[in-house]
């Protein structure tokens, strides 16, 4: 069997054990890295209780069953660069497959496309970092130390940083799962944005009448959608200014701002009760922030934004709309200059044939975490890969071809920043 043929098969085992659970995805890549030398390690750890530094969700956001991550490490030169490899095992639950025109548990390849459940969340990533250290294992170079994390990450999970805060650590990160921008194995993730969610919840009146009906009594009440509406013109102006004051030219290079405000929700009353005045609205926000701006920074704003319209509006300043905060990430980011993404830059560009792109549009990329909570370098890489099931899609797939440059330009990572080459600055 050809090393194209036995990066294949890993990818339908991992689909395979889909059904049977995580746990059965990381029994297979467990036994893979056992076989391949390395000292495997399970950590069992509680998401509630890692201590991250930059990022928080509330109960209701995050994952809060106790989870495991798997570590496997190829032992090394410690007098050579160290890199810590991860992706994460954990895909959606399983629900909708009736949709697929392919078995999403077997691995079908039609059209240059292998379809699998999860296969490019994350799979695929999972499995070019096996195959990689497979590779690394047989190399007749020597290699500092390479460590290969299966990490849950879905709902704030917080393997990696589980990871991370417990010890784990490394001269450099490499983040691995498919892209469905396009580009796949032509760019590198290099900017990760921050962005943070957060509810705005407003009180109304309804007018003082015992009808059933309050439309004709509708002056006479506060509308809670008119007055959301202030605050979300409060939180667009804001946008506006932010956009003008924060800079970050590879991201307005692609969308012409370097942070944006997104007012995506909009709840009040019942559909089926359209003459009644809603008791309250509640807006559904976010923010994307550039590398270098902090949560809390950006709450501080986003508070002072909403206080400064509600002072300004005669019901808000006597009835203040209640802000929650329900998820935040910090960005992170590797300049272009970096030892580590000249390395991977020039894998790329070996494998390929073309100088990679970055790509700065992944907000909350997992890249962030090496770099935020331990101060470890990171990019991230992976092949083209589309209709994710985490976006209600079926179908899930990954460019058959574009995974093996995978699996080579991981390889080759490994073998120049642990066999400490790395290319010249240009």
């Amino acid at each position: 069997m050809g090393s194209g043929d036995t990066a294949i098969a890993l990818l339908r085992e991992l689909i395979a054990a889909q059904p049977d659970g995580e746990a059965a995805v990381q029994g297979v890549i467990a036994r893979r890295l056992e076989a391949a030398g390395c000292a495997v390690a399970a950590h069992d750890y509680d998401p509630a209780a890692v201590t991250v530094k930059g990022e928080f969700a509330l109960d209701t956001a995050r994952a809060t069953e106790r989870r495991r991550a798997i570590v496997g490490t190829l032992p090394g030169d410690p007098t050579l660069p160290s890199l810590l490899i991860f992706a994460h095992p954990d895909a959606e639950p399983i629900d909708g497959t009736s949709a697929w025109h392919h078995d999403p548990f077997v691995g079908i390849v039609e059209g240059g496309r292998l379809h699998g459940w999860g296969v490019a969340d994350d799979l695929a990533g999972c499995a070019a970092a096996v195959l990689a250290l497979e590779k690394a294992s047989v190399a007749d170079v020597p290699l500092g130390r390479v460590v290969f994390a299966s990490t849950p990450s879905k709902r704030y999970a917080r393997g990696v940083a589980a990871l991370l805060h417990d010890g784990l650590s490394a001269d450099a990160a490499l983040y691995l799962h498919p892209a469905e921008s396009g580009l796949g194995m032509r760019e590198i993730k290099a900017v990760a944005s921050g962005h943070l969610e957060f509810r705005i919840t407003v009180t109304g009146r309804a007018p003082g009448t015992t009808e059933p009906g309050h439309t004709a009594f509708a002056h006479l009440g506060v509308n809670p959608i008119d007055k959301a509406l202030v605050l979300r013109s409060a939180l667009m102006r804001l946008g506006e200014r932010r956009a003008s004051r924060i800079r970050h030219p590879l991201i307005e290079a692609v969308v012409g701002r370097a942070t944006n405000i997104n007012v995506s929700r909009i709840e009040a009353g019942e559909m089926r009760r359209l003459s009644r005045m809603a008791e309250t609205c509640t807006l559904g926000c976010a923010i994307s922030f550039p590398p270098g701006e902090t949560l809390d920074e950006v709450k501080t704003e986003i508070t002072a934004s909403i206080e400064a319209a509600s002072a300004a509006d005669a019901w808000l300043s006597e009835h203040p709309p209640v802000i929650t905060f329900v998820a935040g990430v910090t960005g992170g980011e590797v300049e272009a200059s970096h030892p580590l993404y000249r390395t991977a830059a020039a894998a790329v560009a070996r494998v390929t044939g073309a100088d990679p792109n970055v790509n700065p549009m992944h907000t909350s990329s997992d890249i962030r975490n090496p770099i935020v909570e331990a101060d470890i370098p990171c990019v991230g890489l992976g092949c083209l890969g589309g209709d994710l099931s985490q976006n209600d899609r079926h179908d899930e797939w990954i460019d058959v071809a574009d995974f093996r440059r995978m699996v080579d330009v991981t390889a080759d990572i490994v073998t120049n920043w642990c066999g400490g080459v790395v290319p010249p600055q240009s």
